[in-house]
């Protein structure tokens, strides 16, 4: 099963920790942002990753390599320059088949389990061109959120008035064919497509309500780097 890890980005708002080195390869709790991800993905079955690269690329390239070590196989997507969530998974098409794909970014903390997500890759309204997103409660950077869920069964329809409202968590699943829809060479965020999919009934999602984190400031990376030495929220890790 395969999966995209975005970690392209600049990481401005962690500057200056990101002035020499990029987000993704930013350690907490002992280990990289990106290596978290990367063995739960690999835990759950998704061992074939891509990942985005652009702002010192080269080191995560060299810190990763083919992901042998990881029990992966890892190819990259380079970009000259960030081309943003959209624009980058445009330009890395080439590289992830058909089907559907898991897409995380690489610069957050999460807990989640993607075997959760494993049984959406053969999912009705996948199979029929749909999306998945995994949305959390609004952390305070993002008081208003993002969008709504429908009331019902999970997985529900993903809207974008009322209330209440939920934050994409940066993980979704995505049909090949579907992010065919994004133009390629050009800089472009995911939001604007996800309006449109969702005006066309194409977007259900779930609420993870475990441990993730953003990580937009270098006291948060703090603060969650000491709970994960002192007191990990998995035993298992």
């Amino acid at each position: 099963m395969r999966a995209m890890l975005l970690a392209a980005g600049r990481g401005e708002r962690m500057r200056p920790l990101t002035d020499t080195v990029p987000k993704p390869l930013l350690e907490v709790g002992g280990k990289p942002l990106i290596v978290w991800q990367i063995e739960r993905l690999v835990r759950a079955g998704f061992t074939d990753l891509v990942i985005n690269v652009s702002y010192r690329g080269d080191q995560i390239v060299d810190a990763l390599g083919n992901g042998a070590r990881f029990g992966a196989t890892i190819r990259y997507s380079r970009e000259v320059e960030p081309m943003e969530t959209a624009g980058g998974i445009a330009h890395a098409l080439r590289l992830l088949g058909e089907g559907s794909v898991i897409v995380a970014a690489a610069d957050v903390y999460a807990e989640f389990d993607f075997l959760r997500l494993a049984a959406r890759i053969d999912d009705d309204d996948v199979d029929r061109g749909g999306v998945h997103l995994v949305l959390v409660p609004n952390p305070a950077f993002r008081p208003q959120g993002d969008y709504t869920l429908a009331l019902g069964p999970q997985p529900a329809r993903v809207g974008l008035g009322g209330s209440p409202r939920w934050t994409w968590s940066g993980i979704g699943v995505f049909p090949v064919t579907l992010l065919r829809e994004i133009p390629e060479g050009r800089k472009m965020a995911l939001l604007p497509f996800f309006a449109d999919w969702i005006g066309r009934g194409l977007v259900r999602g779930e609420v993870y309500r475990g441990a993730w984190d953003n990580l937009g400031t270098p006291e948060q990376l703090a603060r969650l780097d000491v709970t994960l030495k002192t007191h990990r929220h998995n035993p298992h890790e």
